[in-house]
């Protein structure tokens, strides 16, 4: 039984209102659909870094990489080097489609196979649910946290942090959502670097705790006891995720400008890779006071057992804001979704300009309440829904990829992309031999998409229209959303 369980869970509502107030602040800066769905386009640099490093320190890569490191030492190191390489990918490969304008990630794989429909439908009810289980995750991660710490009935604690992002995502937009991120990205650094300075202290150094785990645990990030081929999976599989999550996409629509991406995802990037290392510290130095704990314990026993209650209170807040945070972005990221592009495949049209706000305070609630259902009687959806995640993105990111930088792909390539590393994604996760040798369905995954992509695209008909054609039909479909009419400025573009 935990002491100070009400000092913990006072401090937990203080802060969620403290979030709910910037909500507040933020939404005067709200005066039109696109304000509260993209933040007026305008994220500057400071911001860009506060929720890309906020979003990017999520459910897993926080309080999922330290019970991992509990069990596999250094391992746990690899969430964060993974997420590190897909914030450099993204910079190289995709900063640039700042320029189009888009809304949605859906939006921009259209435009990459001649703004074709069944792409922008299809791909939009598929990254719909894929948002769905993300924030599902975080619901459930956020609320197995807190109820331990706190011991709130595990229901309960589910609605608490549910409602509690919900409030000041409701409230205030995307602009909440950014505000509140940076200032949880802050907390959430500040409160990792603490627990790993003590932790390490309490264990005697680096070096006694090399001592008192095995070789494998403390070897080079811990291949030895993971094995190389899974160890490169899970790094591949972070890195993709980050390369094909809709919430990162979000980040770059709404920048002020290309170099304001490269600059914030170059940072980000540097700062998550020095991040990967207190998540593992972490785990280890837990395992090497109690090796008897429950790996999924391992972050809050150090936080509420090993330490003063001061510290207990400033990791409580540090490991929620991680999940509130990266809950939040995929919340807003999921609506924008579902409003832009799944209303439209099922309607044929888009929401009404002055009413966008209304119906996307609507869509918020239509989401969480969706996505709470999710985490209802389940106690393993983290595995599953990352499993998914990861079968969902492979294909996605393929998709991409070959509809960007290769002139011949097809739209009926990148749809073979997409259903083919789905499939045997689903063959591995089936396979006990096949999931205990590759870690992962990431590598197999992502062979079969691009495979899939490139032979469908070579029998196909080539994609006769152009970039600039394209832009035409998705600018004339954003102006009747704007005013009704098409007014041919709805999307500018630097293509020539």
């Amino acid at each position: 039984m935990i002491e100070n369980q009400e000092v913990y869970l006072t401090v937990f509502l203080v802060f969620t209102m403290f979030m709910i107030l910037v909500g507040i602040w933020t939404s005067r800066k709200v005066k039109n659909g696109e304000d509260f769905l993209m933040g007026g386009r305008g994220l500057t640099l400071p911001l860009l870094i506060g929720t890309t490093v906020a979003t990017l320190v999520g459910t897993g890569s926080s309080m999922g990489a330290v019970g991992f490191a509990f069990e596999n030492g250094w391992a746990g190191a690899l969430y964060g080097i993974g997420g590190s390489i897909g914030m450099f990918g993204l910079l190289l490969l995709f900063a640039d489609v700042r320029k189009y304008n888009f809304m949605t990630f859906s939006e921009e794989l259209s435009f990459y196979y001649g703004a074709n429909k069944i792409v922008k439908g299809s791909t939009s009810i598929l990254m719909y649910i894929a948002s769905l289980g993300w924030l599902g995750a975080h619901i459930l991660g956020g609320s197995l946290y807190l109820s331990w710490i706190t011991g709130l009935d595990l229901f309960y604690a589910k609605i608490i942090v549910a409602v509690g992002f919900a409030l000041y995502t409701l409230i205030g937009g995307f602009l909440a959502v950014v505000y509140t991120d940076t200032i949880q990205g802050a907390i959430l650094f500040v409160g990792f670097i603490t627990l790993t300075i003590l932790s390490v202290v309490k264990v005697g150094g680096l070096g006694q705790l090399s001592s008192e785990l095995s070789n494998e645990m403390v070897s080079f990030l811990g291949i030895e006891k993971l094995g190389f081929i899974p160890a490169l999976s899970l790094v591949v599989v972070i890195a993709v995720g980050v390369l094909a999550t809709p919430s990162f996409r979000h980040r770059i629509y709404s920048s002020e400008s290309i170099t304001t991406v490269k600059k914030g995802f170059f940072v980000t990037g540097t700062l998550f890779a020095i991040f990967s290392l207190f998540p593992a510290i972490i785990g280890m130095s837990a395992n090497a006071i109690n090796p008897d704990l429950e790996a999924g314990y391992a972050f809050p026993f150090l936080a509420t057992e090993v330490f003063p209650i001061w510290v207990g209170a400033i990791v409580l807040v540090a490991g929620l804001s991680a999940t509130m945070s990266s809950g939040s972005s995929d919340f807003i990221t999921g609506v924008t979704i579902l409003l832009r592009d799944v209303f439209q495949t099922f309607t044929g049209k888009l929401p009404e300009k002055d009413n966008m706000v209304g119906y996307s305070r609507i869509a918020l609630v239509i989401t969480l309440i969706l996505a709470f259902v999710l985490t209802l009687g389940a106690d393993n959806i983290i595995d599953y829904i990352s499993n998914f995640i990861a079968t969902v993105m492979s294909g996605l990111f393929v998709a991409a990829l070959l509809g960007k930088f290769w002139p011949r792909a097809t739209w009926q390539g990148g749809l073979a992309s997409i259903i083919g590393g789905s499939a045997i994604s689903f063959v591995v996760l089936m396979s006990e031999s096949l999931m205990a040798f590759w870690g992962n369905p990431i590598l197999p995954s992502l062979g079969v998409a691009i495979i899939a992509g490139i032979v469908v695209s070579l029998i196909t008909p080539r994609n006769k229209v152009s970039k600039e054609e394209a832009l035409q039909i998705l600018s004339k479909e954003r102006s009747i959303v704007d005013n009704g009419t098409h007014d041919g400025n709805s999307i500018k573009s630097d293509v020539n």
